[in-house]
């Protein structure tokens, strides 16, 4: 006699009550609300003071004065940190899953590294100068060193362990790459020295263009992935138990991140703690369903970003403080807070 098999399990952890997924639907519109007062604001404050009716101006009557140029700048400088951010958060928050590590970022797995030496790489070695010529070296350098380090970590039998190993031995290496070159090359020190620091200031509509079709298909992957990534939360086995497909979901994940993590790096330079801060902290009140903390990474993460930028704008002015700077000094101080609390979740 023959008994048909039951079907396989789906990964998926257990459903919040109503009233929990409510408050937490909320929180995110208010959250979506906070962006697009903060994305408001990037456009209306910086370091060239203008009149409300100059910004009214420049949005919806462009005639290429002064400043209508500026808003012009704004909008496309605020643009690029609205992708960036999302694309920094939505990395952080899959890393930090597929490793099972709350304080893994893009660095860990030499993503940043990465591109910081394909850059130095294009200065040194092939004269590149402009800014949409970098692009295309560090997102080639990030998705080079994503892959190597699945390569490394096992492939196919690829851990977390082995995969936050095999990026800390190649950031190490590449680091060392990158400060031999620099000290022998004056003029690729110069152009890195600005380029590592991260900065949102040499955003235009071209470089939007060329990383736009990166970021989309990283984010829709990253969301895609919420599912499979709470069974993996629950440890290799248990995610076996429900149907997970370990191999595949890890190498969807790092592909992801390296995406995300590769164009964002490249449009704006590596900027630091936005991708290991925020799902940090959207963790400890949202829990560790990655159905919520994705999409409030992805909101929540350009507030930061386009906070610290015009924080940056504002604190010498009339010269700016690029966003990198002003991300490492809040979030240095911020996120030890953060450890220290009690009720920090964990992975």
């Amino acid at each position: 006699m023959l008994v048909e098999s039951p079907p396989e399990p789906r990964a998926e952890i257990a459903p919040a009550p109503p009233k929990r997924r409510a408050v937490r639907a909320l929180g995110l519109l208010l959250a979506v609300v906070l962006l697009a007062f903060v994305a408001a604001a990037s456009i209306a404050i910086g370091a060239k003071a203008l009149s409300p009716d100059q910004v009214l101006h420049g949005l919806f009557h462009d005639t290429g004065t002064y400043g209508d140029t500026v808003v012009g700048s704004r909008i496309s400088r605020t643009l690029l940190g609205l992708l960036a951010g999302a694309a920094l958060g939505l990395s952080g928050a899959v890393l930090q899953a597929v490793t099972r590590n709350p304080l893994a970022d893009p660095g860990l797995l030499g993503i940043n590294a990465g591109a910081s030496a394909a850059v130095v790489t294009a200065i040194t070695f092939f004269g590149v100068t402009s800014l949409t010529g970098y692009v295309w070296f560090a997102f080639a350098g990030a998705a080079v060193v994503g892959a190597l380090v699945w390569f490394l970590g096992g492939s196919r039998g690829a851990t977390p362990v082995r995969l936050a190993l095999a990026g800390t031995a190649i950031s190490a290496a590449l680091y060392g790459y990158l400060q031999a070159v620099m000290i022998s090359d004056d003029a690729a020190l110069g152009r890195m020295r600005f380029w590592t620091v991260g900065s949102l200031d040499s955003a235009t509509n071209g470089t939007i263009v060329q990383v736009l079709p990166f970021l989309a298909a990283g984010m829709v992957l990253a969301l895609a992935l919420a599912r499979p990534l709470n069974a993996m939360e629950m440890g290799d086995d248990t995610a076996r138990a429900l149907g997970a497909n370990l191999h595949r979901t890890r190498g969807l994940a790092m592909l992801a991140a390296t995406v995300l993590c590769g164009a964002a790096t490249a449009a704006c330079g590596p900027i630091v703690f936005v991708g290991l801060m925020v799902p940090h902290v959207v963790r400890s009140f949202t829990g560790p369903d990655l159905r919520w903390i994705l999409p409030y990474a992805a909101v929540l993460s350009p507030v930061l970003l386009l906070g610290a930028d015009i924080i940056g704008r504002l604190v010498v002015r009339p010269a700016e403080l690029q966003v990198g700077i002003v991300t490492a000094i809040i979030g240095g101080p911020l996120f030890i807070m953060l450890v220290r609390r009690r009720r920090t979740a964990q992975l």
